[in-house]
């Protein structure tokens, strides 16, 4: 059974059915599904029209042009261009990743995306599903991205349910990082088309400070947490920290208030605890100005220590030379994607350091000299 199988109108709440192989309807109403992907963000009645007039009109590439331009209202850069996306959509199964993006012209995105496998806060993200994830049978995340946790995820036979915003980041999840999630569009603040359903394990990495309606989202996030199951939230920025945060920020007292009962981690003992196969120790809510984000579980149940399991790659996977060192150690040998990524990034990336300003006996897989890439990457 899929995880689409049981949406629900954003709009009206009515059960959604499929009236036709590439659209779901209810009274009144029908939205596209496009490449396997429903659509059902609201307030994109025009793209909507558009995308089910040319998949009425058996022209599925072109309903998938058409959300390929969609965007989020955080978005600033360029906007897409027709020719680069009717090539992306022509050659999808030859291109590469990095070309995929560079066509959808999604610029300091892209640099994110395209280097998360070594960016600190994607692994402490790992640290803390393996500290509080106990082979969960489902998964749900909210703001997927392209799909980085959910490839992990997947490949240890865990059902999977992405969502965003976005169009085009769950169809780059689908087709270059993890094909055997299902993937859903919806705006997080309207109302989910998901409401009903009950996952293993929810989660929100690194994109929850940039939620509008933050107490009512935290809400539907636990509403659909099966109850004995476990709802994780990374990387929420604090707006204390001594250097300034690199995103829409909060004192702790704003998060607490939020989340109260939570099990509350230094985003940077979450990293710690993976590089050395170690225990994080929840530091619960408190003023600290030398915490820079900070990661949370709910309930809070006693972590286990980051010593294998998801924090690691999968048996059998094909380790390269980490793009951004290559072979070698130090500041000086590391090709920074761009020197905005260097500031945000940099001072966690301990592969970058040499061995002797590690304080630790490194191994090259847990620091991320060697990495598991996606094969297209």
């Amino acid at each position: 059974m899929s995880l689409l199988d049981t949406l629900r109108s954003p709009v009206t709440g009515q059960l959604l059915e499929r009236d036709t192989p590439h659209s779901l309807a209810a009274p009144g109403e029908r939205w596209p599904i496009v490449d396997g992907i429903p659509y059902l963000r609201t307030e994109s009645e025009g793209l909507v029209a558009v995308a089910l007039d040319h998949l009425d009109a058996d022209c599925p590439d072109d309903a998938l042009v058409a959300l390929l331009t969609d965007q989020d209202g955080w978005w600033t850069g360029p906007a897409t261009d027709l020719g680069e996306l009717k090539r992306l959509v022509r050659e999808r199964d030859s291109l590469t990743l990095r070309e995929a993006m560079a066509l959808l012209r999604m610029g300091p995105v892209a640099d994110y995306f395209a280097h998360r496998w070594v960016d600190p806060t994607y692994l402490a993200g790992l640290a803390l599903i393996e500290a509080h994830w106990a082979a969960a049978g489902t998964a749900f995340e909210l703001a997927c991205g392209i799909g980085h946790y959910l490839r992990e995820l997947t490949r240890r036979g865990t059902a999977c349910l992405g969502a965003d915003v976005v169009f085009s980041k769950c169809w780059l999840a689908k087709h270059w990082v993890a094909p055997d999630a299902d993937y859903l569009v919806f705006d997080a603040a309207a109302p989910w088309p998901i409401a009903g359903q009950r996952f293993d394990l929810t989660m929100c990495q690194d994109a929850f400070y940039f939620l509008p309606e933050q107490q009512e989202i935290a809400r539907r996030l636990r509403a659909v947490t099966e109850a004995d199951g476990t709802l994780l939230v990374g990387h929420l920025h604090n707006s204390e920290y001594w250097n300034g945060s690199k995103g829409p920020a909060r004192p702790w007292s704003d998060w607490a208030a939020i989340f109260p009962d939570a099990a509350v981690y230094d985003e940077g003992a979450l990293l710690h605890a993976l590089l050395v196969a170690g225990r994080a120790e929840p530091q619960g809510w408190y003023e600290d100005r030398k915490v820079e984000a900070w990661s949370l579980a709910e309930p809070a149940r006693p972590a286990r220590p980051v010593d294998g399991g998801i924090a690691l790659p999968p048996p059998g996977a094909v380790l390269r030379p980490n793009p951004l060192v290559g072979a070698e150690a130090g500041h000086e040998h590391v090709q920074w994607p761009s020197p905005r990524w260097r500031d945000e990034y940099g001072p966690g990336c301990f592969w970058a350091n040499r061995d002797d300003e590690l304080g630790f006996v490194p191994d090259p897989v847990r620091l991320r000299r060697v990495v598991d890439l996606p094969e297209r990457w």
